[in-house]
């Protein structure tokens, strides 16, 4: 069993950090809200006044942060992660950030000493509280090894994406395909509708045909078909259209910096910031339906 830094304890790190607990690990937390230290301490983590404090109390760190920012702060920013940890510590970063950020913070922490992948999830809260996260691993090879049974607390499939930041190129681009699959169902359902053709029957029918994609059987964006999708609690979160957004935004970045044109993705990004400017940042993104068929 590890000694483990967690610093990041929002709707995703929270439940992973309690699952780590549940593995049998000691977890020292971190997080700017004092309530969210409260609930890590209630669930038997201790405390911790910053991110060096946890780092220097741990051979492990695990983060979850909001941004790219965020993440270079809590690393390379004074009094960081980086200077303060262990020699040899294992440095893992759960993130969603982009490309350029996880490998200069990978970078910083080599040249430290310190081992370091970048492993950002699938999977949204029901994954993170479930311990059936996917994790997506950028890094190298013995980092990826150290990491692995870490991260096998929290998720039921770790595959290694290659070098430093391979893990964020590919969740921006597992993330594009979702954004633009979960239109292109939201679209056919809102045509069925008017089309006179009942929910059901469209699901029945796409998702034995060559239309079944995971958007329509998993997270089907209508209520009825798929009775634990959000469609059927109003579309609470899930995975927040803003959280798409700021993925989708990444994968056009990420585009742009290599020269690779995304129109469809580009295009999903603009409908998901026209549905988010109209009150539904905090809404589940297959929501978006609403919008496509104006309601």
């Amino acid at each position: 069993m590890a000694t483990i830094a967690f610093i990041g304890l929002g709707n995703m790190g929270a439940p992973m950090m309690r699952n780590l607990l549940k593995a049998g690990h000691t977890v020292v937390a971190f997080d700017l809200s004092a309530a969210a230290l409260d609930a890590a301490e209630q669930a038997g983590a201790r405390r911790a006044g910053s991110p060096a404090e946890a780092a220097a109390a741990a051979d492990t760190v695990v983060t979850m942060l909001p941004a790219g920012q965020h993440v270079r702060a809590v690393y390379m920013g004074e009094g960081g992660v980086i200077a303060a940890a262990k020699p040899g510590s294992l440095l893992i970063d759960s993130s969603t950030v982009d490309v350029a950020s996880a490998r200069a913070v990978a970078e910083a922490a080599a040249a430290a000493g310190h081992a370091m992948v970048d492993a950002p999830v699938s999977g949204g809260v029901g994954g993170a509280e479930a311990a059936t996260l996917t994790f997506m691993v950028g890094g190298p090879e013995e980092a990826f090894a150290r990491a692995q049974p870490i991260l096998q607390a929290m998720g039921k499939a770790i595959i290694h994406a290659g070098g430093p930041g391979n893990g964020q190129a590919a969740k921006v681009c597992n993330n594009m395909i979702l954004g633009i699959s979960m239109i292109g169902v939201c679209e056919a359902f809102a045509l069925a509708e008017k089309l006179g053709l009942e929910a059901q029957t469209l699901f029945d029918i796409s998702s034995k045909a060559s239309g079944q994609c995971w958007s329509l059987t998993t997270y089907c964006p209508v209520p009825g078909p798929v009775p634990t999708s959000p469609a059927n609690r109003d579309y609470a979160p899930g995975f927040a259209a803003a959280m798409m957004l700021k993925d989708l935004k990444l994968a056009v970045e990420a585009g742009q910096s290599v020269g690779a044109p995304l129109p469809m993705g580009a295009e999903a990004a603009q409908l998901y910031a026209l549905f988010c400017a109209g009150g539904n940042a905090g809404v589940d993104f297959s929501g978006i339906v609403r919008m496509l068929r104006g309601s």
